[in-house]
């Protein structure tokens, strides 16, 4: 079990896997990959803003169809629990994200530069 963070989903969407890296690919394509339903919220403020141009429910739908994503139905509590630890970032999307793959210490495959330098199951 994975975890996408918000970038990485807009980029499978759109279909450009070579802005991943190898070891993102093959954890992709070798486990079950899920999301955390911030990274669904984050994609609508994305689309409300004018960054990415489909709603989050169509590229969740999408690649659910497409790569089998799953939403995570970890408790919200449980997981601002969690997310009280980082106070690394202060990013609620970013926090958020790294607590619901943290709860078990899942991996989170990522760009992002402060997540992988902070979180060290984060994966690029």
């Amino acid at each position: 079990m994975i975890y996408l963070d918000t970038h990485i989903v807009v980029w499978l969407y759109a279909g450009k896997v070579e802005k991943l890296s190898e070891p993102a690919r093959e954890l992709i394509n070798d486990h079950e990959v899920f999301i955390s339903p911030v990274v669904r919220l984050e994609l609508q403020y994305l689309f409300e803003i004018q960054r990415i141009t489909d709603e989050a429910n169509e590229i969740v739908f999408d690649l659910s169809d497409r790569i089998g994503l799953k939403m995570c139905d970890k408790s919200f509590n449980t997981i601002v629990s969690s997310a009280l630890d980082f106070s690394w970032t202060h990013d609620p999307f970013d926090r958020i994200i790294v607590a619901n793959a943290n709860i078990n210490n899942n991996i989170l495959v990522t760009k992002d530069q402060n997540i992988l330098k902070n979180y060290e199951k984060a994966i690029w």
